[in-house]
């Protein structure tokens, strides 16, 4: 089973959270950046319908894929800003 971090950290003069190597839009408190990495997290783990997905890689490219809406990743928040 995939697993996925959402790191908490500081980005462009706020806080933002981070997967990989990819920001989250930033946020004005670490409190926000927090909560927002939390729901992000808890939808990522619920299941549903399958359906064509899109998201934008490290390096800027954009990929569609279909997924299979029970196949969910264990996810994480850290935090080391705390």
């Amino acid at each position: 089973m995939a697993h996925v971090t959402y790191d908490i950290v500081e980005h462009d003069g706020g806080y933002a959270y981070k997967v990989g190597d990819v920001f989250s839009e930033t946020f004005p408190s670490h409190r926000a950046a927090l909560d927002a990495a939390t729901a992000a997290a808890q939808r990522q783990q619920l299941g549903g319908r399958d359906e064509a997905i899109q998201y934008q890689d490290s390096k800027g490219t954009w990929h569609e894929e279909q997924t299979d809406g029970g196949d969910r990743p264990e996810t994480d928040v850290e935090d080391d800003l705390r």
